[in-house]
């Protein structure tokens, strides 16, 4: 009878000691701690010179009046224009010369390669170096038309220097897709008879079409915030008949004095940047970059 109570009691409990952090964990612990501790400047940087200047842009640019005091200025629809014609035209004759060139540099002749190093000095030296040289020309006695008296005379300017400035970076693109193509394939369509241009229409480009497509939008997204190719060369001028959308902007905020208008200025652009920008971002989605 006395072992009754005892045995309705059931086994006895073993007493377990806290367990203790294992090693792994204590590394671990100290990895994050370690981790935080070198990201913390670098997040403290980004929110200081990326999140709240633009956060305090938009704040600026959120008041609807400033955008019907920008469409009443009697700059802002020749700069929407200048603009477009601007990003068109030089983003497509930038791509399509680029493409071109870089066969023309593929060939292996030591003159090329020469002449390659100094087509590539532009996009190399530094922009403003660059376009202030053409004031060298002055100290030859050249004379020419005033380059900068008329609107599209001086746009066209504009955007010859931004062709010379950047199509060497391109060229450089192109000519290095170009390397990638395996010369197997080049043989194979010249025992079919497709050599010259029928080669380049029906090997070289389809192989290269993915790529020209990426590279495009790029820099269309790039030449729509290009600020310095015009204000070195045109200012805007002549009356700001030549302005883009990014000077307008610097000329509205330090010119005029009124940063708000300025701010709302290169806004502007923002229905052309998204759709851009959600296109460039689904194109590397749904589909490799094929060379």
């Amino acid at each position: 009878m006395s072992m009754q109570p005892l045995a309705a009691m059931g086994p006895p409990v073993a007493l377990k000691e806290p367990r203790r952090p294992s090693r792994h964990g204590r590394l671990r612990a100290a990895e994050v701690r370690w981790g935080l501790a070198f990201i913390t400047p670098y997040v403290a940087v980004f929110l200081a010179f990326v999140v709240h200047p633009y956060a305090y842009v938009l704040w600026m640019a959120a008041d609807p009046s400033l955008y019907a005091d920008l469409v009443d200025d009697r700059l802002f629809l020749p700069t929407l224009v200048n603009t477009l014609l601007f990003v068109g035209l030089g983003v497509n004759l930038k791509m399509f010369l680029a493409l071109l060139l870089s066969g023309f540099f593929l060939r292996p002749r030591r003159w090329i390669r020469i002449l390659l190093a100094i087509y590539v000095l532009p996009w190399a030296l530094a922009a403003a170096q660059t376009c202030l040289s053409f004031l060298l020309l002055q100290l030859f006695g050249i004379e020419g038309p005033i380059w900068f008296n008329g609107r599209w005379l001086g746009l066209g300017c504009d955007i010859a220097v931004y062709l010379w400035k950047w199509m060497p970076f391109w060229t450089l693109i192109f000519l290095a897709a170009r390397l990638t193509i395996p010369r197997d394939i080049y043989d194979s369509a010249k025992v079919d008879g497709a050599t010259g241009v029928r080669q380049f229409v029906h090997v070289t480009f389809p192989l290269l079409a993915n790529l020209y497509l990426i590279c495009t939008l790029l820099s269309v997204l790039w030449t729509l915030g290009d600020f310095t190719t015009v204000y070195l060369v045109s200012n805007g001028g002549p009356a700001g008949l030549t302005n883009v959308l990014a000077t307008l902007g610097y000329h509205y905020a330090f010119n005029f004095g009124r940063p708000a208008l300025g701010v709302a200025a290169v806004m502007s652009a923002l229905p052309v940047l998204i759709p851009l920008i959600i296109v460039l971002m689904r194109r590397f989605q749904t589909s490799a970059l094929q060379l």
